[in-house]
This record gives C-alpha cells, structure tokens and sequence, in this order.
C-alpha cells in the first residue's frame, strides 16, 4: 500500500480528515475514502460510479485514453492472434497461461460438464415459442443451482471451481438449446471432439436430419469474437455479478443477474440494437438522411455501435476483428438477401472514418458494429447476438465471482444515496389529507 495521501477539508467546519492513497501496478491511483464518513460524516457522490473504484482486481487493465486493453497483463492483440478460448479461458481464471498438461486436463474438464441434466431441458417447456432467448438465458441459468447444488458451499474453494467450469462449460448448450426453442427444432447434444466454438455452431445449426460440418472460418471467427468478448473490466454485468455474489448468493444466481444487467441495449443489447438500426435504415441511398440526423444535436436518432464510453480513441477490439468483418463479407453471395443490409453497413463504417464530424468527436465503429455484422453473416438472428456475448463473458464473470470470493476483505456492497425526499412529516388520517 502506498504512503501517499491526500487531505480533504471542509471548508464550513475546518475540519480535515487525511485519506491513503493506493496505487496499481498501472492506472490511476485511487483515494481510500474508507474513513470520510466515519470521521467527517461526508459521503461522495457518483452517478453511474464513472470515478469510483469498488474493488481490486488483478483480472483486466483498461486505458481507454491509449486504447489498451490487457487480460491479466497480455495485450488483447496478441491473444486474439495466437491464443484460443479455452487458454484464454483459463488465463483469466487462474492468472497465468497454461502449459500443455494444464490446457490439456482444463480442456478435458470443460468437455466432461457440456452436458445438461435432461430434466433441465423440460424447463424449456415452460417458456412460450418466441420468447426471446435472453428471457430463456436468465431463467435456465438461475435454475442450475436447483440442478447442481452438491457444489454450491461458497466457502469452499474446490466447490467454487467445479461451478465456474460448469458455468463455462454449459452456457454454449444452454444458448444453443435457447435457440432451437425458438425455432422449434429439436436440441442438439454436445459433441466432446469439437472445440468449444466448434461445439457451439454444431448445437446451432445442425440437426439430426442430416450431417453438418462447421465451417473453419465461422469456427475463426467466433473463437475470435468469444476472445474480444471475455471480460472488459467493472462494466456493468460485471459489476452486477460481484454486488450478487457479495450477498454470498450461490453462483449460477449471480451469473443469472449478470445475463440480466447484460441484456440491457446500453450493455450487451448494443450489437443487437446496431442491426436494427440498420434494417430501419433500409438501404445504402438512405445513409445520408440518417448521418445528418446524426450530425443534428436537435434530433433524438443515434448511430448505435460507434464511440465508447471508455475508449476515448479507437476500440482496440475493433480495430482486431474488423478485418474479420470484411473477410466474412467477402463471401456473403452477391444475390445474398443480407446484400443490401452488409452495403449499408460498409457505406456506414467508410463514412465514420473519413468524415471530419466522426473524426473529431473519436466515433469510430466500435466493437458491437463489427459484432453484429459478422453475427448476422453467420446466419445468427438479431435476438441471440446478446446470448453470444453472454456466452463469452460468463468467463469474465466467473474470474471476477472467484477473485472475490478468495478476497479476505470482501463484504457485502452497499452503496449509499444522496437523499432530497421529504424531510419527517407525521401521518394524517385519510378524512384529513
């Protein structure tokens, strides 16, 4: 801990109370405002906690000035180049990456929990045809603890390892099985000699009807997408699953009310919200109309999937997967009816990128532009681009649920409020009011 400090005084009453200020191995520094309250009677305030640290963690580093971002002190870049889901998978779990015999028994593991109980799958039952599967996510999640509870003690650490690989390892079934609900195909079993990615498109689009093969390039480009996706510091659902997991509720509860926080268009609803921005527009002739509605601060349209509240410049997960994008969009079919919606995206990202109106204000294609794209030229529906992103991020989620849980200063979160209601008043009875 650092010895720095600094001193915050009250200009009213003179008083001044001296705060530690604690360091990171990278970042800013933070001020422990632990005893503000307790010594001054002072609380801060936050909205949205956009200055507020809640936590240390050693999982992910963001500088959204510089464009970083870094999972367990690797740069994304190189992750994304030379490393796969599962060894990535198990970096942010356990700190480090794994050599061959470690990847090789936590591979094995994942694959040995893919399955569902087959009483779960009735519960599938229950939801209407065309629910939409992020409804069917925070459901069937947050019933696994019905299901598995022979590890659900806390307080051990082998019981929470065994329901984090559970978590990673059934969410991709779980999804899958999301889906065909939703189109009234029969579920898929998993396949044990598939990669994860792999394993997922199988459950997706094969059915027993007929063989499938997956496509190498649809298998590239999701372990990619899973990768970008797998944490990305104390976002929102994040942040969701530690103040859950604070209460010391199990863990497939936590997971269930980050999906939840997760669902939100602000969140993970982004890259969903991106192609139906882009079916509202209709055609590339429309761009322009729709980029001086954008330009016009009188008008309430926005451009979704460009800028980033962190990444002041350009997202360096876009940055990575745009070239993914536009390899994907090479083979889309020339009389593909998705044609004339990939032309307008295209049309969209060359205008973000020359125009000095998007340059200047740092609105470059974020990584949900891309996302949504390469989902949808995949063959994926709108309504299942946010289960995508939960799939991967259940990873993020376990990490931070773990690292908390084996934190010796964890306590339960409670946040508190600047009041301005109604000062004491006192009852009237109903013929008096």
């Amino acid at each position: 801990m650092s010895k720095k400090s600094v001193t915050i005084t009250n200009n009213e009453t003179g008083e001044s109370v001296e705060l530690p200020l604690l360091d990171g191995s990278q970042g800013p520094s933070a001020v422990d405002i632990e005893k503000l309250y307790r010594d001054m009677g002072i609380l801060t305030f936050d909205p949205g906690f956009v200055s507020t640290a809640s936590c240390r963690s050693d999982i992910t580093f963001i500088n959204g000035e510089d464009g970083i971002l870094q999972y367990r002190g690797y740069p994304i870049e190189q992750l994304a180049e030379q490393s796969h889901f599962l060894e990535t998978a198990y970096l942010l779990m356990y700190g480090d990456l794994p050599n061959e015999g470690q990847l090789s028994n936590f591979t094995r593991i994942i694959s040995h929990h893919t399955m569902l109980n087959e009483s779960l799958k009735n519960f599938y039952n229950g939801f209407h045809y065309d629910a939409h599967p992020m409804a069917v996510m925070v459901g069937v999640v947050g019933s696994l603890s019905a299901f598995y509870h022979d590890s659900l003690d806390i307080r051990d650490p082998e019981h929470r390892e065994i329901s984090a690989h559970r978590m990673i390892a059934k969410m991709p079934t779980i999804a899958a099985a999301s889906y065909k609900h939703n189109i009234g195909e029969p579920f898929i079993y998993p396949r044990n000699d598939l990669s994860y990615c792999g394993n997922f498109l199988n459950m997706m689009f094969s059915t027993p009807c007929e063989p499938y093969e997956v496509d190498p390039m649809m298998e590239k480009a999701l372990n990619l997408l899973f990768i970008l996706h797998m944490d990305h510091e104390q976002n929102a659902s994040s942040s969701t699953v530690r103040l859950a997991g604070s209460s010391q509720a199990n863990p497939f509860a936590c997971i269930a009310a980050g999906i939840a926080s997760l669902w939100g268009p602000a969140h993970g609803g982004a890259n969903e919200a991106v192609l139906n921005m882009l079916e509202g527009m209709g055609n590339v002739d429309n761009v322009d109309q729709y980029i001086a509605r954008a330009k016009d601060k009188d008008d309430p349209f926005r451009l979704m999937g460009f800028g980033h509240r962190v990444y002041k410049r350009y997202d360096p997960r876009a940055r990575i997967i745009r070239k993914m994008c536009h390899d994907m969009l090479e083979r889309v079919s020339p009389d593909n009816e998705q044609g004339p919606l990939f032309e307008l995206a295209l049309r969209l990202e060359e205008i973000a990128l020359n125009d000095e109106y998007f340059i200047e204000r740092q609105l470059y294609p974020n990584v949900d532009f891309y996302s949504g794209i390469i989902y949808r030229a995949m063959g994926i529906p709108n309504n299942m681009f946010t289960v995508m992103f939960a799939i991967a991020r259940t990873v993020g989620w376990v990490s931070h649920w773990m690292e908390m849980m084996d934190d010796p200063q964890q306590r339960i979160g409670r946040p508190r409020q600047l009041y301005r209601g109604a000062v004491k008043r006192d009852y009237q009875s109903i013929v008096e009011r």
